[in-house]
């Protein structure tokens, strides 16, 4: 049987890649430097990713880049809660990137169907509103928090380390009533990672897919990107469609980027060639 994603109403198949498209509300996001923070305009970019081909929008309201502060409520719930109700009908499943278990709760009541936490669902009640809400759930590892996780990550093993903190928090989300089909895992490239953490979990992405859940990962312009090529935020739109190939070749199954229709392209031609559609 082909594994599904378990989102609200939708059930999402997982026999190939889904393209889930970014949708930043913020005024200092690290990628598109709040270009969409107007709600009208994140509204039309959302149907402009959908019409590109997106499978999922993920829509945020407070920036996670490095050294970002966090956003109260209020504004957070002001920022995403317009944009979602605005594209509730757009026809593939809404995704409400928060940590707070307010915003989680308002943005599925407005449409949203997934909830993407950073925190992996570790603060008080966050477990208890995803596991009531009927969404789908990504857990995310990140160590540290934004404001100082790239001062000075270190692990002894990466790949092991965040395997296993995955591996306690699917635990925790199932023991919480969620079940398997709703779970998404995310090593979380690039937050509280270096280079070389992140090439490790690229190469070794194969060892989250069999957590039980779905792999998501998100490289699209990211700094790695950058260090790699030399190349700033905005020239970074080939490097992150290569990388969502090898990630997509490496075993996830969710890309979140910003370029949709050049990652759909790309898709398409690798799983011409490899048979895969």
């Amino acid at each position: 049987m082909t594994p599904q994603l378990h989102c609200g109403n939708f059930r999402l198949s997982l026999e190939r890649p889904l393209v889930m498209g970014i949708v930043n509300v913020t005024p200092d996001s690290f990628s598109d430097g709040g270009r969409y923070f107007d709600a009208a305009r994140a509204v039309a970019h959302g149907r402009q990713l959908v019409d590109e081909g997106a499978d999922l929008l993920d829509i945020g309201g407070e920036s996670s880049r490095p050294g970002a502060q966090s956003v109260p409520l209020d504004e957070e719930l002001r920022r995403v809660l317009p944009v979602i109700e605005a594209l509730a009908g757009v026809g593939v499943p809404l995704s409400v990137d928060t940590v707070k278990p307010e915003v989680m709760r308002r943005a599925v009541a407005a449409g949203a169907s997934i909830i993407n936490d950073i925190a992996a669902l570790q603060a008080p009640d966050a477990l208890e509103a995803a596991a009531s809400s009927g969404a789908a759930v990504c857990l995310m590892h990140m160590q540290g928090e934004p404001r100082t996780m790239q001062a000075d990550p270190s692990y002894g093993d990466v790949v092991a380390e965040v395997r296993d903190f995955l591996v306690r928090r699917v635990a925790a989300a199932q023991a919480a009533g969620i079940a398997a089909e709703r779970i998404v895992v995310d090593p979380g490239f690039g937050f509280g990672k270096r280079l070389e953490h992140n090439l490790a979990l690229l190469r070794h992405l194969g060892q989250f897919a069999d957590l039980g859940a779905c792999v998501l990962a998100g490289l699209s312009r990211k700094s790695m990107l950058g260090q790699i090529t030399g190349r700033k935020v905005s020239d970074r739109d080939t490097a992150s469609v290569a990388v969502a190939l090898l990630a997509a070749r490496n075993g996830a199954r969710i890309l979140r980027v910003h370029d949709v229709a050049a990652t759909q392209d790309a898709l398409a031609v690798w799983s011409a060639v490899e048979g895969l559609r």
